[in-house]
Formats: C-alpha cells, structure tokens, sequence
C-alpha cells in the first residue's frame, strides 16, 4: 500500500534570495581586497621602477662626468680653442641644465699609418619638453625628456653624424622621460659652490665635486587624492609644488672629477 506524501521538504524563495545577497557580499568583499593587494603591488612595482630609472641615469651621468678632461700623454691632437671639459649652463627658467663634458680618446686601426688616432669627444646632456601626451588633458605632459648628444672635433669644428662616418657620435638620442628636473652644482676643493659655472678651461680645471640631482615622476597616477606636494631642490634652486597625483621621487650624489687639472 502507497504511503500518502503529507510534506515536502525544500527550500523557499526567501532562503535562495538570502544565499545570493551573501554570495554577493562575500564576493564584493574579496574583490575589495584583490583590488586593493592589486594596487598596492602596482605601486611597489611604479616605485621599484622610478628608482630603478634613477639609478641607470644617474650611473650613466659619473661615468661621462669623469671621464671629462681625460687626455692621453702622447695626445699631441688640436684642441678646440674653446675647450672647457665640464660646461655646465643653468635653466633660465623651469627645466633642467645643460651638461656638456669632454674628454680625449684614440681609435686604433691596423690598416692605417699611423695606426692609432687622437680624437676630441664632447657629450652632452640636455632636456627638452616631454612629447608625451596625457590622455585626459590631450596636452603633453609636464615633464622634460632627458636627451644625449655625442660629437666629435675634426681640428677645425664639432663633426655631427651626418657628417662623419664614425659610428660613435650621435645626436639628440633619448635615453629618458617623465623627468621632473635635473640640477648641476660644480664644487671646488674646498667644497665650496662655484657660482656662476666655469666658462673657461682655468676656471673648469678648479671643479673637483660635481653635485647631481635628478628628479623623476611616475608614468601612472600614485595617489588617491591630488593635493600640493613640495618638490625640494638642490643648491640655489628655489622648491617647487604640484597639485597632481603623480609620485616623484629625486636622487641626488656626487660625482668626483677625477681628471680635472691635470691638462
């Protein structure tokens, strides 16, 4: 005989709405925080970059700093009349300084007599307006871009690539942008500021210490809220602020002039 089904065991409508809002809540809550990990990791990663960028520049930056003046002893190559091996012009404005140095070398070549050539390098540094443009603003970025020039002296005047078939100089080659600033101090053996910088070779050869500070922000938005932050400089530059949300981050070192007065 059939038993006579008197009650069905379920679950209600009610119950299944329960269990949906709290799969949801349980949901946004582990959103919220793979979104906030997320930007945290982002950050480190934007911060890890920045100084990472600052420390190739500025170990590219001592290297050509001291090799400026070198000369060999046998070099008896025409100098440029107005040779100053560190030449450093100050920003008129709100960009950065000029960076020229330069230095001797010699390329060896079996096939010619002599075999081996004296040659006058001069590299220079110098910023200009950032090409980027900002996808908000559709205006470039308030930023410099960082770029390096390498030319040669043929006895009479600087050769440009163009005209020379040496593969060694180059022009306006860009080696960095985002950048916010970049200062030169020339200090003396006493360490003391040499103010305004040296124009002539006598007065170059009395740099001892050249102070850099370089200052880069972020390619991406950092902070949640945009509110002024000051940007310290250094030496006679006066600071500076920006009401964005970009992160900057400076670095400054010194760089010893190690073949300075010794022509």
């Amino acid at each position: 005989m059939k038993k006579k089904i008197t009650s069905i065991s379920g679950v209600t409508l009610i119950e299944i709405l329960i269990g949906v809002v709290i799969s949801v809540i349980m949901m946004a809550a582990m959103f919220t925080s793979y979104q906030a990990v997320n930007n945290t990791y982002s950050q480190v990663i934007d911060r890890a970059k920045i100084s990472q960028t600052g420390r190739d520049i500025i170990g590219m930056l001592v290297r050509d700093i001291r090799m400026a003046g070198f000369k060999y002893f046998d070099d008896t190559s025409k100098s440029p009349s107005n040779y100053v091996p560190i030449l450093i012009t100050k920003s008129s404005g709100s960009g950065c300084d000029k960076l020229e140095l330069t230095y001797g070398d010699r390329i060896y070549d079996a096939n010619k007599t002599p075999s081996i050539t004296f040659v006058t390098y001069k590299i220079t540094y110098e910023c200009k307006a950032s090409k980027i443009i900002d996808k908000k603003t559709k205006m470039a970025i308030n930023a410099f871009g960082i770029y390096k020039s390498k030319s040669k002296w043929d006895g009479s005047q600087w050769v440009a690539p163009s005209s020379s078939t040496d593969d060694l100089i180059y022009k306006d080659e860009l080696i960095v942008d985002h950048v916010q600033d970049l200062i030169f101090i020339p200090i003396d053996e006493k360490g003391k500021i040499i103010s305004p910088p040296p124009k002539t070779l006598n007065d170059s050869n009395k740099i001892k210490i050249v102070d850099i500070a370089f200052t880069t922000r972020s390619q991406r938005e950092f902070f949640r809220k945009a509110k002024k932050r000051d940007l310290r400089s250094l030496g006679v530059k006066s600071s500076k602020g920006y009401a964005d949300k970009f992160l900057r981050d400076s670095i400054v070192v010194s760089a010893h002039t190690r073949n300075m007065g010794l022509q």
